[in-house]
This record gives C-alpha cells, sequence and structure tokens, in this order.
C-alpha cells in the first residue's frame, strides 16, 4: 500500500535513490518477503550502488521514511520488527471463534519423530524471515537479541531435558553474525545449555553466517570492532574484515534453514501426521456445522 501523506522536492539523486528503493522492496513484496531498512541497505551495497558506511545507512533511513510519506514506498513492504502493538483477540460471536480455532488447529507433527530442532537467531530484526519458514514446518524459534538470557536458557534447559525425556535427539540451529561477539555466541549456548541441563547430550549447530557462506555470496564485509575484547582470537582466525547475518538474501536464509529442517526429519512419519490433521480438521468442521 502506497499512501503519500506530504509533498516534498528532494535532489534528484535522492529521488532516484528512493525510487530504486520502492521497486527493490516491491520486488521482495511480491515474493513474499518484507525488508527492515538495514536489509535494504545491505541489499544497496551488495549490488555497489552505495559504500557500507555509517552516514550512508542513515541516509537510506532518511530516504525510506521520505519515500514511505511521499507516497513512492509501500508501507507494507517495509518493516520494524522489533516494535509491534499488542492486545486481546475478540470475536463478533462464538460461531466466529470456533471458525477461528479450526483454521489454527494443528497437531505435533514431530511428536513421534527421533529429532526435536528449534532455531534460534541473533537478531530480533530477522526473526520475520525465520518465522516463515520454522512455520511452514512447525520449528519453534527463537530471537536471542545478542547473548541469550539467562531466563530463557533456563526455559530451553527445561525443553531439551524433557525431549531428551522422550528419547529425542536435540538439535539447536543457531544463525548469527560473523564478528568476534557472533561467533562466540554459539560457543555461549552451548557452554551454558550444558551446566543448565547437567550435561544433556544435545548439538548446537551454527548453520550461519559461516566462512564458506561468505565466500559462496560475498556479502559486504565490515571493519571489526576493536573495542571488542574478543577482537583479538577473531581476527587471528578471520583477519580484520567481519559480516552481518542481515547482509544475506532473505531467500538464501530460509534455504539454509529448510535444509537443515528436512536433513532431519522422516518424510514418511510427517505424512502419516499431517493425514491425522487433515483428518482431526475435517472432524471439527463436522462438528461445527451441526452447531451452525
Amino acid at each position: 500500500m502506497k499512501e503519500a501523506f506530504l509533498e516534498k522536492n528532494p535532489s534528484q539523486g535522492i529521488l532516484s535513490l528512493i525510487t530504486y528503493i520502492g521497486q527493490l522492496v516491491d520486488e521482495y513484496y511480491e515474493a513474499g518477503y518484507t525488508l527492515t531498512v538495514r536489509q535494504i541497505f545491505y541489499q544497496l551495497v551488495s549490488r555497489d550502488l552505495i559504500p557500507n558506511e555509517e552516514r550512508m545507512y542513515k541516509k537510506i533511513v532518511r530516504a525510506v521514511c521520505d519515500g514511505r510519506l511521499m507516497g513512492l514506498i509501500d508501507w507494507k513492504a517495509v518493516e520494524d520488527r522489533t516494535r509491534y502493538i499488542r492486545s486481546l483477540s475478540s470475536w463478533e460471536d462464538p460461531q466466529e471463534i470456533l471458525e477461528d480455532t479450526i483454521g489454527n488447529y494443528r497437531i505435533d507433527k514431530w511428536q513421534e519423530q527421533s529429532f526435536r530442532l528449534e532455531v534460534w537467531v541473533e537478531k530480533d530484526a530477522l526473526v520475520g524471515v525465520v518465522g516463515n519458514i520454522c512455520n511452514r514446518h512447525q520449528v519453534s524459534f527463537l530471537s536471542c537479541r545478542g547473548y541469550v538470557s539467562q531466563s530463557e536458557l533456563w526455559k530451553a534447559s527445561k525443553r531439551i531435558i524433557q525431549y531428551v525425556h522422550d528419547e529425542r535427539r536435540v538439535i539447536i540451529l543457531h544463525l548469527g553474525d560473523h564478528d568476534p561477539s557472533g561467533i562466540d555466541m554459539t560457543r555461549d549456548i552451548r557452554d551454558r545449555l550444558k551446566l543448565l541441563t547437567y550435561d544433556t547430550n544435545f548439538g548446537v549447530q551454527r548453520i550461519a553466517l559461516n566462512m564458506n557462506q561468505i565466500q559462496k555470496y560475498k556479502p559486504p564485509p565490515n571493519p571489526t570492532k576493536l573495542t571488542d575484547t574478543r577482537a583479538r582470537e577473531y581476527i587471528n582466525n578471520y583477519g580484520h574484515d567481519c559480516w552481518e547475518l542481515d547482509s544475506l538474501e532473505p531467500k538464501v536464509i530460509e534455504e539454509l534453514i529448510e535444509k537443515h529442517i528436512l536433513d532431519n526429519r522422516d518424510d514418511d512419519l510427517w505424512k502419516e501426521a499431517r493425514e491425522k490433521e487433515k483428518h482431526d480438521i475435517y472432524i471439527l468442521q463436522e462438528i461445527v456445522d451441526g452447531l451452525d
């Protein structure tokens, strides 16, 4: 939805930039993706249209803001995934809530699987991308927002202990930046969960961002922050460049997650669970139709 609220006369350069951003987000939106401003920035950097500089990022923030107010950039195609309104659900009548129940009914299709997966992503801004593919395969996902809080790790430890008790192999798929802290976060998750689960057998796999993916997709680099206490070890291992997970195409992130999900899923058991779910939905619809 493009909706104008004010008239402005930007320079030809700014207008061209806004127009290009509008076309870019339209293409992604038609493909089923909404972008954050930082993702837009990295898409422009990866196309060698702008330099990878903080001052340029601020320029893109202003361009997106003005472009939306001028009616040149779709409001729905760009989102802020860190701020959203919360409210209680409501319905017009009992019939409506019953219909909604049918639409939202699902069984735990991983119940009979040998593995139990969770996807953890470092940045809250990417939870929309991660959520799309995880919801499709009914896999739980967590926005770590940097280093995971003690509260969330404790909750995760209780889930892991229960899964293992039910004879399931637990695997946490972790995605983070390739920088001193981002690399260390994978280790931190593994070590702290090991403590909280009394050394229960589980796996933590870092599926992105890794050096082989950097070499393949060539995301734009950033200079490593020397103020990071882990910078020296990182530089010794990887050099002075670092890379943000946001710089990968959303489709690439989805494909990486989906590959690891399917690699650990028994498709025959999955199909059986889907058939049971369909049967349950049919029964629910029969009940609702009878009440009507």
